[in-house]
């Protein structure tokens, strides 16, 4: 366990918390600007696929139980999984492909909706989730069309910025060898 990497996945729920909460007290919607997603996305591509997918799964927990968003029934269990795929995703993607910050992104989007889909064909009833897989993601996606082209204009940006100012020799994905 890294120390420096648990400290800043602490920093990134904290941020997945209180993200939302700033955008809705300005009066926009989360389902459109997704700013519960943009810390889960930049602990995978900084810290790696694990921090990732437990910053994934760590932020819509704290953050229903502590704000009511999102809802623990039935949404909560959906952002879970599409939220731990985003951060494990990237994460890896970024880490052991290294094709860059956009096409980790990318990749990580459209597994998080892929599980998503998954996971409604296996709990939608349970859920009570009674739309079809495929229109709730497509729904999903259109509604939050705004918040997909910040997340892909701005992460890149942002994380490359991190990087160099606090990610400086990849210390951050590299444990200390000794010897």
């Amino acid at each position: 366990m890294n120390t420096s990497k648990t400290v800043f996945a602490g920093l990134f729920v904290a941020v997945g918390v209180l993200l939302p909460i700033a955008f809705h007290m300005i009066g926009v919607s989360g389902r459109i600007f997704l700013p519960m997603h943009i810390p889960v996305f930049m602990a995978g591509l900084l810290l790696g696929p694990m921090y990732g997918l437990i910053v994934g799964i760590v932020v819509p927990v704290v953050s229903g139980l502590t704000t009511g968003m999102p809802p623990i029934f039935p949404t909560m269990p959906m952002m879970v999984a599409e939220l731990a795929v985003y951060g494990a995703v990237a994460g890896f993607i970024n880490k052991n492909l290294e094709k860059g910050v956009l096409i980790a992104l990318l990749g990580a989007m459209v597994c998080g909706r892929i599980i998503c889909i998954i996971a409604l064909m296996i709990f939608g009833e349970m859920l009570q989730i009674n739309a079809d897989p495929f229109t709730y993601v497509l729904a999903g996606v259109s509604g939050g069309l705004p918040g997909i082209i910040l997340q892909l204009v701005f992460i890149p940006f942002i994380v490359n910025r991190l990087k160099q100012a606090f990610f400086y020799h990849d210390l951050f994905y590299e444990e200390v060898q000794d010897g």
